[in-house]
């Protein structure tokens, strides 16, 4: 609306002005967008490097492990560290894949998530069950319990493996679980009661390959605060996200330069407290000149099956430590999926003839062969041949 002041000119009212300044002050009609969070954001450079590494190291001793179960040749490389916030699962695991959840009870106090997709894990079940792997639909309804207790059991070959190398690599003993297995379908909200409460979760992804069956990739999910925990158990305190990064291999070649020259140091001073003119002339001759005296190591002869005397042992100081004793009636080898069809009743062929003698083991050394008997109703052993003592020697390696 505008107004007239006589003299043919117009002017804006109090009401329009105030219109206009509002309309100018109001709010942004396109706003700036939220920067999502990183992974930089929890961990920094180093602690990244590092938390790689560990993967790195604990699964390529799973890789060797599942390598030697499916008879295949396993490769676990390359780890990628990222982080993924639990609103975006969806979008992360838009199909269903398969959770490992294994739980930390000694060394460190976290969970383990564990995942792959349907197809790798219908691939690992039919080796598991004695096929060649090619058995797979891609279906999840097809993972039944069989299947699922296969993939089970070589991941918990995987991880017991990975546990170890953890215990190596942080000096201190590391125990799991026995693994849990569940279809993880997070748009349908199945399998995800095991995932931390935290809302950001630290992921680390690996290649894996298994022969020319599988080239995908597997997937730790770990939260924020036990990935901290393992890499200040690797390398100290954690540094600051923003302190400027280093590179592992640079304090462990600094410690490894200064243990060398500690023990070079030391070597000097031993060298100069003994012979200190010795050491001294002989620095700063040339190797020609140097009279050493180089002579050739003598070994002394020992005789095979010599007896050992009552003077060089005492054996009635071991006559009360408790041995256990073994009867072994036979071996055989059977796939998981023959050892699933056992019944009652069912017959388990050995590899020992009837009426061959069975072999008797003392703390699971073979020592004797001999005959079952039968004693008032009870089983037992008449001993027929007793080991050589070479034969027990070499047993005992």
């Amino acid at each position: 609306m505008t107004n007239d002041n006589g003299n043919g000119h117009d002017y804006l009212s109090q009401d329009e002005i105030d219109a206009l300044l509002n309309q100018s002050t109001g709010p942004d009609p396109h706003p700036a967008e939220v920067k999502a969070a990183t992974v930089h954001d929890y961990l920094s450079e180093l602690e990244q490097d590092a938390l790689g590494e560990i993967g790195n190291i604990s699964f390529g001793s799973a890789a060797t492990a599942l390598s030697t179960l499916l008879k295949q040749k396993v490769e676990i490389t390359t780890p990628k560290v990222s982080l993924v916030e639990k609103a975006n699962l969806k979008k992360e695991f838009p199909q269903p894949h398969v959770a490992v959840h294994v739980n930390y009870i000694d060394g460190f106090q976290g969970v383990n998530l564990l995942v792959i997709r349907t197809t790798d894990a219908q691939v690992i079940a039919d080796l598991m069950l004695g096929g060649d792997g090619t058995n797979v639909s891609g279906n999840v309804e097809h993972l039944d319990d069989i299947h699922l207790s296969a993939v089970q059991e070589a991941m918990n070959q995987m991880m017991g493996s990975a546990a170890t190398s953890m215990s190596t690599v942080f000096n201190r003993l590391v125990n799991i679980s026995p693994p849990g297995i569940d279809i993880f379908d997070v748009i349908n909200d199945a399998g995800t009661s095991d995932l931390p409460d935290d809302d950001v979760l630290i992921k680390i992804s690996f290649r894996l390959k298994i022969g020319s069956l599988i080239d995908s990739s597997i997937m730790q999910l770990l939260t924020v605060s036990f990935s901290r925990e393992m890499v200040e158990g690797l390398i100290g305190a954690p540094s600051e996200a923003s302190e400027e990064p280093q590179h592992i291999e640079e304090p462990l070649a600094e410690l490894n330069e200064q243990l060398s020259s500690e023990v070079k140091a030391d070597e000097v001073m031993s060298e100069q407290h003994e012979a200190p003119e010795q050491a001294n002339v002989a620095s700063t001759m040339p190797m020609s000149q140097r009279n050493v005296n180089v002579q050739p190591v003598e070994y002394a002869q020992f005789e095979q099956n010599a007896p050992l005397t009552d003077g060089e042992v005492n054996l009635n100081l071991l006559m009360d430590i408790p041995l256990k004793v073994t009867v072994e009636l036979g071996r055989t080898k059977k796939q998981v999926r023959e050892i699933l069809e056992f019944t009652q009743g069912s017959i388990i062929e050995l590899d020992k003839l009837a009426g061959e003698p069975v072999d008797i083991h003392v703390n699971d050394k073979l020592i004797a062969k001999g005959e079952v008997v039968v004693i008032d109703e009870n089983f037992g052993v008449r001993v027929i041949d007793i080991v050589s003592q070479m034969d027990r020697l070499k047993n005992l390696k």
